[in-house]
């Protein structure tokens, strides 16, 4: 039976409606019993606003079954050296780093952590530049540069701090691998017995073949079939929407 990793947005639900025939793909999987990770780059939602998120849509997922950028940060973190972190990012990301034990401050911080935030300001973008210049770690919780109507992401946000600092992040969310090892360590799963399904060929199904996963796309959101030639790799499989998937 294999593990499967899911992602939201495009394959799920458009902004917050239900793709039809997504929420049958999903309790079948249930059903059947496979383990399930939804997960997404977003890190501004806990797992239980994501369970809300998708119960409003008439998809009903245990909340443990949901994986953010920010858990994955977290994570990534607990490998590292170092406990104080200056974060620019709403209150799942603090929240996912104080649980994995990090003191949030601009005092001398280890770390300067970015993510999704609305409040986004000149005194944080002074602060992490600053930080890093002086030998602060950057760390981005995804690399996405806007999300729907063209609202800023984290990638947008980390720019300027980027231009002033002259150091790149390393972003944890995909493309990146790591999350993909991440979310498979919350199962206890390994790469070869896992397919990744997603939306988008430049961060879901990249970050599904760089970590060895079989990958499914969708064209309910993203990436179009004629966006497959664009890129040296292929999905797979590909399915109009996660209702007509029939391969696990």
């Amino acid at each position: 039976m294999k593990n499967i990793i899911c992602d939201i947005d495009g394959v799920l639900l458009h902004d917050n409606k239900l793709i039809p025939g997504s929420d049958k793909f999903i309790h079948r999987v249930l059903e059947q019993g496979n383990p399930l990770v939804i997960l997404t780059n977003y890190p501004v939602q806990t797992g239980k606003d994501l369970q809300n998120r998708l119960g409003a849509a008439g998809i009903d997922v245990p909340e443990s079954c949901f994986y953010t950028s920010a858990m994955a940060t977290a994570d990534f973190l607990k490998h590292q050296t170092g406990t104080k972190a200056f974060v620019i990012g709403e209150g799942a990301l603090t929240h996912e780093l104080y649980n994995a034990g990090f003191t949030i401050t601009d005092i001398n911080p280890d770390f300067v952590i970015v993510g999704e935030t609305r409040s986004y300001n000149w005194d944080m973008i002074h602060k992490a530049a600053r930080f890093i210049a002086n030998g602060a770690r950057f760390i981005a919780t995804n690399p996405d540069t806007h999300g729907p109507n063209y609202s800023p992401a984290c990638g947008a946000l980390c720019a300027p701090i980027e231009r002033i600092s002259g150091k790149m992040p390393f972003y944890v969310g995909k493309p990146s691998s790591w999350i993909v090892r991440s979310a498979l360590n919350h199962i206890q799963g390994h790469s070869e017995n896992t397919v990744i399904i997603g939306d988008n060929m430049r961060t879901d199904i990249l970050a599904g073949f760089q970590a060895g996963l079989e990958t499914i796309l969708v064209t309910s959101g993203v990436s179009q079939i004629t966006d497959i030639d664009k890129e040296p790799f292929r999905p797979n499989h590909v399915f109009a929407c996660a209702g007509d998937i029939d391969v696990v």
